[in-house]
């Protein structure tokens, strides 16, 4: 792309998207479940800890890398070769088939708030076999073209901001109006314990605080370069942070916390909401459930296809083959969409089975999804700390302070994410065949085959090749 067409995203334009991708409802939902109250400090501490430096870090990999597209591939081989870069790439896309397990329950309990005004409760087995179901026809839709996303998605990401905004507003004039809160609201209940519970939780703030990735890459074609990028990811960041802290302080005035529920947690809040200021309630589920079940199925299938492309089109030509990368006439690699469909079918089925209800088979899916979602910031982490320990005096546009001041803030941040990602992939009181079989063995297996297939890769290579391919991409720029 020509340099007079880049720079052209204003300020407003970015904190926007920072913001779709960035804030979920349902994220304060979640979190309000499992921590409660706790959940309000520890959104903001995650912004300021995390999300802030992280999307600085992924600023510098873009401007280190920018006459590409900068992808996560892209960061990480710039600093630690190719097959760090392949694995890194390669959990992104695994972490997704975690997150389809996490998103395709919901789906139906909103379709459900959406056409009856109300959950229709499912067992395990029910809600394991309509969402098979319903990612079939998500991925047959995906592969085949859905021009109408974009403008559908666009249109409720605004509403559930409104929603929000709405909500924040209605329930703290409620409490100014002297109503009591459905579970109090004190100091106490905010601050965390930190025990080995409470950090594998954390695990979903982090998750929560994530997509700093997926806005960092325009940092090219915002007006006024790196430094309006920076304040502008600054201040989304705060906003967003305190956006998350005052919805999660808020979020138990009308419901107590041991009433919200994973799947509809969020109809659950605006309609006692209308209870309290008497609107009518069967339509308050149905519009809120309307608006979260039509962004949640474009969400899936637009997550169904897009991470398969992006993966497939990023890493080096060889390493799969060419029936698998083929895209179809609409783009899209639909072999790849249909064998990512399968991989997901046992891990919908696995926590399932050890399940008694749907809150129980939700609680373990969401737990795997932020244990896994933990692994590909961590690589970009790890990458940015090499850099800035051994790659320091290559040339970039931007950096994030000094060098020690790089090396200290991505240790804190890996020392916190290790941690995280241990206590939540053994959380405690899990059922421990459910622990080995599914969060252990399902990231040693994927994170196995990756550094297999990789290898079989290399050795298709001559060996100034693969001399070429260990090396730091940045080296060969500089």
């Amino acid at each position: 792309m020509s340099e007079s067409k880049r720079n052209t995203l204003g300020k407003f334009g970015l904190l926007s998207m920072t913001f779709a991708a960035v804030f979920s409802f349902n994220n304060v939902i979640n979190n309000n479940i499992e921590i409660g109250l706790a959940s309000a400090p520890m959104f903001f501490l995650a912004t300021i800890f995390y999300f802030i430096p992280f999307c600085l870090i992924v600023a510098e990999f873009v401007s280190l890398n920018k006459n590409s597209e900068a992808g996560v591939y892209a960061w990480v081989k710039s600093s630690l070769g190719g097959r760090w870069a392949f694995i890194s790439a390669y959990t992104y896309w695994f972490v997704n088939l975690f997150f389809f397990t996490s998103l395709l329950p919901r789906v139906i309990a909103y379709a459900s708030y959406a056409f009856l005004g109300y959950e229709y409760v499912l067992t395990p087995f029910a809600t394991t076999f309509l969402s098979m179901l319903l990612f079939a026809f998500a991925t047959y839709v995906s592969t085949n073209g859905a021009k109408m996303l974009g403008p559908i998605t666009s249109v409720t990401s605004s509403l559930m901001l409104l929603l929000t905004l709405s909500y924040i507003l209605l329930s703290g004039a409620a409490l100014l109006g002297g109503v009591e809160p459905a579970d109090p609201i004190t100091v106490e209940a905010m601050i965390p314990d930190f025990s080995w519970a409470f950090l594998g939780i954390t695990t979903w703030i982090f998750m929560a605080a994530g997509g700093a990735e997926s806005v960092a890459v325009y940092v090219n074609d915002v007006k006024g370069g790196s430094k309006s990028f920076v304040k502008v990811i600054i201040l989304a960041g705060i906003f967003i942070g305190v956006l998350y802290s005052v919805a999660s302080v808020l979020i138990n005035v009308f419901v107590v916390s041991d009433d919200l529920k994973f799947t509809g947690g969020s109809v659950q809040v605006f309609e006692g909401l209308a209870t309290h200021f008497g609107l009518p309630e069967i339509l308050m589920n149905r519009f809120v459930g309307l608006v979260s079940f039509t962004a949640m199925f474009g969400s899936l299938l637009m997550w169904t296809a897009t991470p398969v492309k992006i993966f497939f089109s990023e890493i080096p030509s060889g390493i799969f083959g060419e029936k698998t990368v083929a895209l179809n006439e609409n783009g899209v690699p639909a072999r790849a969409a249909w064998i990512q469909y399968l991989i997901v079918l046992p891990l919908m089925i696995i926590p399932s089975l050890g399940s008694n209800t749907a809150q129980d088979l939700m609680n373990t899916v969401i737990n795997m999804t932020a244990a896994a979602s933990m692994l590909p910031p961590l690589f970009i982490m790890l990458a940015y700390l090499n850099l800035r320990l051994k790659l320091d005096h290559l040339e970039r546009d931007f950096k994030m302070g000094s060098r020690m001041t790089g090396i200290v803030a991505v240790s804190i941040l890996i020392g916190i994410f290790t941690v995280g990602f241990l206590a939540s992939t053994f959380p405690t009181g899990a059922d421990i065949m459910t622990i080995i079989f599914y969060n252990v063995g399902g990231i040693v297996i994927f994170l196995g085959y990756a550094w297999w297939k990789y290898s079989q890769y290399e050795k298709t290579l001559s060996k100034e090749e693969r001399l070429a391919e260990a090396s730091p991409s940045a080296l060969a720029i500089d």
